[in-house]
């Protein structure tokens, strides 16, 4: 038996899914949750007879997460129930729609018909994407603690897929000559918090993803993963504490992490600590500053972060024969990403992501109602706008654009409970470090060996998962972090053994 005890600061789903792996392998491990919910971003929002997401809306490459629960001795489709969504969604340019569906020969007919002359340039990106991801997951799969790992021979033959010194647009103009469609393969750089223009041209596997592996809707939405995952580390015999915040790390002289200590000002012990919480906020918070020199409270404020998110959670007394997932453009939108990621101002025409999930989930609203989820990407509060003074008149403005260009027809008539939450909500009620929602921006530079390593460098016996340590954001990646991590303890441990 495994004696070894683990704690895991922050039940998002980073640090769920260590916790399955582990506990499954014998760790006796304890989840520490400040909040009194698991899943961190990925939770529900619960408004009177309302339920939300709070923050992703939709699965891809679920199969990650399947393995992840079959590494524990179950199956994931014991515990929830998904739903392909079919076409995967429906995006709105100015005077055209496009609905891409995972049924290739369909998406193929369809550019065809609204963007002719680019259809075969969509069987090329398909077909040379899945060699690009396929040199690429073993990178995505595996960690990056020395400048040696690039050097491996997994690496180097991923090297010309990397595309070096080229974003995502330009990669896509490769294959496409429409600028709509070219933003149809790109805009998924948002899940990253980046322009497409500056977003690593590697990142074309974000689209192909989804076309090659469709996208899922979890019956009552998805905070059942996380909720399920909650529920296989119990079965295992780990412990999750609600509300129960870690205030800070203990440490001693040699920089050997040996426990935590609790709000409560109880102290722990543990063989090794895994934070599972905002990587900034968690470095500024629950570390002494004098334990830390690549990622000090003054180096942390010079990296680069992605963009943040202005929210409206709707529920609504009607229902709408809309898509489920809806993407509004913006009439200029190169000039909105610029707004977001370079001059930091809020827009007056916004993009806009509009949810409407009960059109196949009669769960999350009453008959006859809807629960409205809208996103529009803002910049995070490096900016310094005042979210108290503008919040109202920018929920106005993306309302506004919402009556303009969609079927959402008076939609402010039709409101019963609403909540919202600002870039500045984010920080400070949700400990996300600048309201950066999707974490240290994804640059190569703070990419594989140059971000933060799934086994911390500045501290021992201290470990790292989720969007901020590798391989990055996004849920998919976010699964695959914790296996390097789970992984990377088990090996640790077995080396001491072994010694």
């Amino acid at each position: 038996m495994n004696e070894k005890k683990i704690a895991i600061i922050g039940a998002g789903p980073g640090g769920l899914a260590v916790a399955m792996l582990l506990a499954a392998n014998g760790y006796i491990v304890e989840v520490f949750e400040k909040k009194s919910y698991v899943g961190g971003r990925t939770s529900s929002i619960q408004l009177g007879d309302f339920i939300f997401d709070m923050g992703p809306t939709f699965f891809s490459m679920p199969h990650i997460l399947a393995e992840i629960f079959q590494a524990t001795g179950r199956k994931l489709k014991d515990y929830v129930e998904l739903v392909e969504i079919e076409p995967m969604y429906e995006l709105q340019f100015p005077g055209k729609r496009f609905s891409p569906s995972r049924n290739q020969e369909k998406t193929k007919a369809e550019i065809k018909d609204s963007f002719p002359g680019n259809e075969n340039g969509y069987e090329n990106f398909m077909k040379d994407t899945e060699k690009k991801l396929a040199a690429l997951m073993p990178l995505l799969q595996n960690r990056h603690s020395s400048l040696f790992d690039y050097l491996r021979l997994r690496t180097i033959r991923a090297l010309p897929q990397l595309s070096l010194n080229r974003s995502l647009y330009d990669v896509l103009s490769e294959y496409f000559d429409d600028e709509q469609l070219k933003l149809a393969f790109t805009f998924q750089s948002k899940y990253l918090g980046m322009s497409p223009w500056e977003c690593p041209g590697a990142f074309s596997i974000l689209s192909f993803m989804e076309h090659k592996y469709g996208i899922f809707h979890t019956m009552g939405g998805l905070n059942q993963l996380t909720k399920a995952m909650a529920k296989v580390v119990c079965e295992l015999g780990g412990t999750i504490h609600l509300g129960c915040g870690v205030a800070n790390l203990l440490s001693d002289k040699r920089k050997n992490v040996t426990g935590i200590q609790l709000e409560t000002g109880e102290l722990l012990s543990f063989d090794q600590v895994v934070i599972n919480a905002d990587f900034a906020h968690a470095m500024t918070t629950l570390v002494e500053e004098d334990s830390l020199t690549k990622f000090s409270k003054q180096k942390l404020e010079k990296k680069d972060y992605s963009c943040s998110t202005f929210m409206l959670y709707l529920g609504v007394n009607k229902t709408f024969d809309l898509p489920h997932h809806l993407i509004v453009f913006s009439d200029d939108y190169r000039k909105n990403v610029e707004e977001i990621t370079k001059t930091k101002k809020l827009s007056q025409d916004p993009s806009i992501y509009i949810h409407n999930p009960s059109v196949i989930d009669k769960t999350l609203a009453p008959e006859g109602k809807s629960s409205l989820y809208i996103l529009a990407p803002v910049p995070n509060n490096y900016s310094l706008i005042d979210w108290e003074k503008h919040r109202d008149e920018f929920r106005k403005v993306v309302l506004d654009q919402i009556e303009k260009k969609t079927g959402y027809k008076n939609l402010e008539d039709y409101i019963e409970v609403e909540r919202m939450i600002t870039p500045l909500d984010w920080e400070q009620e949700i400990d996300v470090y600048r309201g950066a929602t999707f974490n240290l921006a994804h640059h190569l530079r703070q990419m594989m060996y140059f971000r933060p390593h799934n086994q911390f460098q500045e501290l021992n016996h201290c470990w790292l998962v989720g969007g901020g340590t590798h391989p990055g954001s996004g849920l998919p990646t976010i699964f695959e972090s914790a296996r390097i991590t789970a992984r990377s303890i088990m090996e640790f441990d077995q080396k001491k053994r072994n010694a």
